[in-house]
């Protein structure tokens, strides 16, 4: 059936794997998966979710087969994707839910897991609450079945927990910054971390309509912030993705600092402070080559893995490292979070301002890219694109030209039809050569 990818369940909204019928089946098989033994013991999920006009529809089918297989649901309405973590976590629950698609558009949607450790969930459980899908699950007794409560504080808790994650007694006083709340799910909680420690606050995408989520705005779409940055004469630009889990910070020039650059800065700031667990940094095959030298200048080893911040708790959870992320964003530091966390990445970065007296510019620019392209070719679903001839002969060529001076990455997208074309290289007319030669085969057999 091939319901899971990168993260979670994930497609266009009302179509394929994202239909009220399919979200219903998925809520029981999770419920009965995640139900504890035992006739007196009550089983609770958590369910968080963006502002997606979708979200309606999903929230209440996977209610209905959570509370079918007798699990108590408790709904927090839109809150950031780390706080159903941190909530399935502090409330007892067997199971959190997040209903997003994260960065994507409007009109797709996605449901993420976390267990009751509040980390999302293996690949092993994946596959088997997918087995449970298809095979279908016998539902509670009549007696038996849950029930559904709102939780009117799950966003307040939040918020609270997310201001003791810097000193105490420290404020942002002084310091004026524009957050880009992508008209998602810490449209509310952003402004009001940030305004409570002190800081001016110039929030923008903060107009939820359930179409608008990402839409010219976030962290895909940085312009809207940087315009904002630069007409408010701003220190800092906080631009968070649909549901809070990634981030981009801008410069009061309005030049953008990705999470290579983030994860530099913390990476060395907290090895200096005996802090970072390995010394290492866990990243995936997307980070920087600049970054990768960068750490290993300061005795830091860099891990790498697949492409997915799932991944990358999983290996730094088995490594007992502390520090991870991905490029386009997620932040994820387990001292305080379990996922990536763009409201907590922007708040430590903020507090490094106040701690060091420096610039956004000054913290934010901490090596030199190896120059890197990325191109994205659609497909058609179904088709198999990389088992072509022709793109087979492409990237062995490109990885031949490459070799000594350059890497090549190619994937399929997992939660989209996208080939994801990368490259690094010194030199940019053979970056861009090997790129357009490989994009070209792809475009070819996808055609």
């Amino acid at each position: 059936m091939g319901l899971f990818g990168t993260d979670g369940v994930r497609g266009r909204a009302n179509q394929g794997n994202m239909t009220a019928e399919t979200a219903l089946r998925l809520g029981a098989a999770a419920g009965r998966y995640f139900r504890r033994e035992g006739a007196n013991q009550r089983h609770r999920v958590v369910i968080g979710k963006d502002t997606r006009l979708s979200c309606y529809m999903l929230e209440n089918a996977l209610t209905a087969g959570l509370t079918s297989t007798g699990m108590n649901v408790l709904l927090m309405g839109p809150v950031p994707t780390p706080a159903v973590g941190l909530l399935a976590r502090s409330m007892r629950a067997d199971l959190g839910v997040m209903i997003s698609a994260s960065h994507n558009p409007a009109e797709d949607n996605g449901i993420k897991f976390f267990g009751p450790d509040g980390f999302k969930l293996s690949d092993e459980a994946e596959a088997e609450i997918e087995r449970l899908v298809e095979e279908g699950v016998a539902p509670a007794q009549a007696a038996n079945i849950g029930r559904a409560t709102r939780i009117e504080d799950g966003r307040g808790r939040y918020v609270e927990y997310v201001k003791t994650t810097i000193p105490a007694g420290m404020s942002l006083e002084g310091l004026r910054i524009v957050v880009d709340c992508a008209n998602g799910a810490a449209y509310r909680a952003a402004p009001t971390v940030l305004a409570e420690l002190g800081a001016e606050v110039i929030p923008i995408g903060i107009a939820p309509d359930g179409a608008n989520i990402n839409r010219l705005c976030g962290s895909t779409h940085t312009e809207a912030c940087a315009e904002a940055v630069v007409a408010h004469r701003a220190d800092l630009g906080i631009s968070l993705d649909g549901d809070a889990d990634r981030v981009m910070l801008l410069d009061a020039r309005g030049r953008v600092g990705d999470g290579d650059q983030i994860m530099a800065l913390f990476a060395e700031r907290w090895a200096d402070e005996g802090r970072l667990q390995g010394p290492a940094l866990v990243a995936t095959v997307m980070s920087n080559l600049g970054l990768e030298r960068f750490l290993n200048a300061r005795g830091i080893v860099l891990h790498r893995t697949k492409v997915g911040d799932r991944h990358v708790v999983e290996a730094m959870r088995k490594g007992g490292f502390n520090l991870g992320g991905e490029q386009s964003g997620h932040i994820v530091m387990t001292d305080y979070a379990t996922t990536g966390d763009g409201l907590i990445a922007g708040l430590q970065f903020a507090a490094e301002m106040v701690r060091t007296g420096a610039t956004a510019e000054q913290l934010m620019h901490n090596f030199e890219p190896v120059p890197q392209k990325l191109e994205n070719v659609v497909y058609e679903a179904g088709s198999q694109p990389l088992d072509a001839p022709a793109v087979k002969r492409a990237i062995a060529d490109a990885e031949a030209r490459l070799v000594g001076s350059g890497r090549l990455l190619i994937r399929a997208s997992g939660t989209e039809p996208k080939i994801r074309v990368m490259a690094e290289a010194e030199d940019p007319d053979l970056l861009n050569a090997v790129i357009d030669e490989v994009a070209d085969a792809v475009r070819g057999a996808a055609a």
